[in-house]
């Protein structure tokens, strides 16, 4: 017989070889696409895991999207510059925790007027709740333009508190002048903030001079916002807390400005009497339209009676 007419016992053995490499290699081909999906799934959830670890550390943090600031919106500018005089005179003191301070100091003037210099940063929550009342009182007197729009810092006490910037606004007037400065912007660096306006060596000898006992306690010395009015009377951190403007948002507070019973109205607007009394010490109380309204010369009688 014929030794191709059956297949030797050899024969049979190589082909039983083959059929278990090939089971083997499907084997391992199946394995090794179990192991590519399991990478690259566990791949994927070390990303997730970073993601979300990075958001939480970045939410406490000021990064340019969260605290991003621009041009005041229509509504804004319309509400902090056009608070009727009848409910400011209805608020009166309002809620206000303190009034201007008298100081001893040579005049402050500019172009032949009486000048009012505010010293704060965008950072500073305090800042931000002062600044309100500057810009409803300052409109007694003048027009402001370009007023700018931001929150203090994300990171610091009273996050985010909606507010106004000086920086890169502008104020005319015929019976006063402004200066705003706004040293850091609300963006951290480092361990502060990125530098923004520098004031005058003037400027800063003002701020150390008299923002300083015996106008304030050794341990609030330095403080901002300062703010010198005429080199008559000075100002030194917020009038009222920072508190009042939590979880609103700049339209809610610019809106709420001519409600006598709002709590956010009583203490911008009442800070804003107080200020503008001191500044109609120094425009020989000019307009009289303002500086003769009951309101504000009862509140020039308590300013002064600190002297």
């Amino acid at each position: 017989m014929s030794s191709k007419a059956r297949p030797t016992g050899t024969a049979a053995q190589r082909q039983a070889r083959v059929a278990a490499m090939r089971a083997a290699q499907t084997r391992k081909a199946r394995q090794r696409r179990a192991w590519w999906i399991s990478g690259v799934a566990v791949a994927l959830v070390v990303v997730v895991i970073g993601v979300l670890v990075a958001v939480k550390v970045s939410s406490g943090r000021d990064t340019p999207a969260a605290v991003a600031s621009g041009p005041a919106s229509a509504a804004v500018v319309h509400g902090v510059t056009g608070v009727p005089a009848a409910t400011l005179a209805k608020i009166g003191a309002g809620s206000a925790q303190k009034l201007p301070t008298p100081i001893s100091a040579p005049a402050l003037t500019a172009d032949g007027k009486p000048r009012v210099l505010y010293i704060g940063a965008e950072y500073c929550p305090y800042c931000a709740a002062e600044r309100w009342p500057m810009v409803v009182a300052l409109s007694r007197f003048g027009t402001w333009s370009q007023l700018q729009a931001t929150s203090s810092s994300a990171s610091d006490v009273f996050p985010r508190t909606p507010t106004l910037s000086f920086h890169g606004s502008a104020y005319a007037s015929d019976l006063v002048s402004f200066t705003g400065v706004e040293e850091t912007t609300n963006i951290a660096s480092g361990n502060g903030y990125t530098p923004l306006d520098t004031p005058s060596a003037a400027d800063s000898a003002l701020l150390a001079r008299y923002d300083a006992p015996p106008y304030l306690d050794a341990s609030s010395a330095g403080a901002i916002p300062f703010v010198d009015l005429g080199g008559k009377y000075m100002i030194s951190g917020a009038s009222y807390s920072p508190q009042v403007l939590a979880g609103r948002t700049r339209e809610q507070v610019a809106a709420t400005l001519t409600d006598p019973n709002s709590p956010i109205a009583t203490a911008i607007d009442g800070t804003a009497n107080a200020i503008t009394a001191a500044i109609c010490e120094l425009t020989n109380q000019k307009p009289a339209t303002v500086c003769n309204e009951r309101t504000i010369t009862q509140l020039q009688s308590g300013i002064n009676a600190q002297r």
